[in-house]
């Protein structure tokens, strides 16, 4: 399981993307947030290259314990179907 750390955001973003790829590279489908807690839009489009990298690859990849902060950027960029978002964060409040 690959966990991209506390923060994606823009000044992260090229080595979380990086580290990503290198997770679904060696066969990694599950992509755990539960500690991550500081994002942008930089999140958002590193999960659509990853997004469509396992999808290039036949893998069905699987985004886990979004925060509430995270959920709400993919909703904003109306991008949710194309990320395929799975469970949220129970911990953290929805707007």
């Amino acid at each position: 399981m690959f966990q991209p750390g506390t923060s994606l955001t823009f000044d992260n973003a090229k080595t979380a993307l990086s580290a990503g790829l290198q997770a679904i590279a060696a066969g990694q489908t599950e992509f755990d947030f539960a500690k991550v807690e500081t994002v942008d839009s930089a999140a958002v489009a590193t999960m659509l290259v990853w997004r469509r990298t396992a999808n290039a690859r036949a893998l069905s990849l699987s985004f886990n314990n979004l925060p509430g902060n995270l959920r709400s950027l993919i909703s904003l960029y109306d991008v949710t179907e194309l990320i395929g978002t799975s469970s949220a964060r129970a911990d953290l409040p929805h707007h």
